[in-house]
């Protein structure tokens, strides 16, 4: 190689080292590895392409597009059984004097590269997972590429595979920074602004029904319906939470049992003493649906103990028995008082079924009341 083009090469390469490296946008990257490639192989055309799971390549920068070209190449897609997409697969490099009468070549040529003639591809990749191909072409009647042309186009492949490589590591990254945050708004807005709500409406339902004092039934409605009002945001919220944490491909229950010790928690403020908790088993490989439904029926059912059951002893167990989670929770109170709007029993009942389980509910005013609310794990 002539010490000039050697000169050349080396800084095209440091530019696009140093442009890879600093996190600028893959597209650009590949634009000017590309142009580079072409300016230094004395082409007319350069086509970065990128190889899909059938083999076929995708071009996804160019640089020397003529006019005659109708519409821009990127994201032309080349047969799975082009001269390139073989060159791609195969890992070696090949150059032909003519796309159009080669026989390797000429029967895959797409008509948008019609006005070509020499032609060379390099591949980029490594032997376990082949990336793609960088190719040059020259107008037809051109000279052919040279060994020099083949060897430069050569090492800019690499680069362009690296390119891609470290696109796909920044995406990867990317990718589990937003998971990460979404799962951090996910956990606050369930943790923290959930439990602040539902412990507002619990203060707000036990002021409601002080017996020592009587509401004007004006009041009292207003009451009855910031009450509604609060239970109508949590369910919002958790909806949002749902949505936060359903892309996560990898997302279970892991956080349950922290989730019921926050439940517990909240419940102890409000009841004035501690409930007990029992957790069996790990809950851990619990799916995340299955998961949210467990907190919001563990929620629910302790929110009727708040509400109606005056009791003195409450004891809550989550855990695993078989293929199946199962919640209980129990109180010493006096039972679901006759009148007591259904709302929430059906809520516990309504998530069992979309679960694919069961709630039973047995409640007397000399014994209190126990749910036991079951689903499949699978």
């Amino acid at each position: 190689m002539e010490p000039d083009l050697a000169a050349r090469a080396l800084g095209a390469a440091t530019e696009i080292a140093t442009a890879a490296l600093s996190g600028d946008d893959p597209e650009a990257v590949l634009a000017l590895v590309v142009r580079r490639a072409a300016d230094l192989a004395e082409a007319d055309l350069g086509l970065v392409m990128a190889r899909g799971e059938d083999g076929t390549l995708t071009v996804e920068a160019a640089h020397g597009v003529p006019e005659i070209m109708a519409t821009d190449p990127v994201g032309l897609v080349l047969s799975a059984r082009s001269s390139a997409a073989r060159v791609a697969r195969s890992g070696v490099a090949v150059t032909v004097d003519d796309v159009w009468s080669d026989p390797r070549t000429a029967p895959f040529v797409p008509r948008e590269l019609r006005t070509y003639g020499p032609f060379a591809a390099a591949p980029f990749g490594t032997a376990q997972r082949r990336l793609g191909a960088l190719t040059v072409y020259r107008q037809r009647g051109g000279r052919p590429f040279d060994r020099t042309a083949i060897d430069l186009l050569t090492a800019f492949a690499a680069q362009a595979g690296l390119v891609l490589v470290l696109a796909e590591g920044a995406t990867a990254r990317a990718r589990v920074g937003l998971y990460q945050e979404r799962a951090r708004i996910a956990r606050d807005l369930h943790d923290v602004i959930i439990q602040r709500l539902y412990a507002a409406g619990m203060q707000l339902d036990l002021l409601a029904r002080r017996p020592a004092r009587k509401l004007a039934r004006a009041d009292a409605a207003r009451l009855a319906e910031a009450v509604d009002q609060l239970d109508a945001s949590i369910d919002d919220v958790r909806a949002v939470v749902r949505a936060l944490r359903s892309p996560e491909p990898d997302d279970t229950g892991a956080d349950l049992a922290e989730s019921a010790r926050g439940e517990v928690a909240v419940a102890g403020e409000l009841l004035g003493f501690a409930p007990s908790l029992e957790i069996t088993g790990d809950l851990g490989g619990v799916p995340a649906e299955l998961a949210d439904h467990a907190r919001a029926a563990l929620r629910e059912a302790l929110s009727n103990v708040v509400r109606h059951s005056g009791a003195h002893d409450v004891s809550v167990h989550i855990g695993l028995k078989g293929d199946w989670l199962t919640l209980t929770v129990r109180d010493d109170g006096c039972g679901i008082p006759q009148g007591v709007t259904r709302r929430g029993l059906r809520h516990l009942e309504e998530r069992a079924t979309q679960a694919g389980g069961r709630c039973s509910i047995v409640s007397t005013s000399r014994t209190g009341t126990t749910v036991t609310w079951t689903a499949p794990l699978g």
